[in-house]
């Protein structure tokens, strides 16, 4: 199983990123997605997931509004649409396969990371 995550870089506050990753070596429409990030010195947190199908998707209270999570399953690709950005939303982002939702997700499996860095 391999999840290939792409799409990071330095992006100044207030600008955008779009994060892709693509999935091989699994049956993806069986796993929900999600994208995690670990900021320097923290714990890695989760910022979004997206079920199965794709119609329900959760994010955690600091990207609501900001992020939003998709799903391509004709190209096994999950997306992260990362708007209005700020520093604080600095961090690796990771994939991940699993089951469940949100914080609650458990992860199968995880891809290698993106780096993003917002700039002040």
């Amino acid at each position: 199983v391999q999840l290939q995550a792409s799409g990071g870089g330095l992006v100044q506050a207030g600008g955008s990123l779009r994060l892709s990753c693509a999935a091989s070596g699994l049956r993806f429409t069986s796993y929900a997605m999600g994208w995690f990030r670990q900021a320097p010195g923290k714990e890695r947190e989760f910022a979004a997931t997206v079920s199965q199908s794709g119609y329900f998707t959760v994010y955690t209270d600091s990207v609501k509004g900001r992020f939003t999570i998709s799903r391509d399953n004709a190209r096994n690709t999950v997306y992260l649409e990362m708007n209005s950005l700020k520093p604080e939303d600095t961090a690796v982002y990771f994939c991940a396969a699993g089951r469940g939702v949100g914080h609650l997700m458990e992860s199968d499996y995880w891809g290698q990371g993106t780096q993003v860095t917002v700039s002040s």
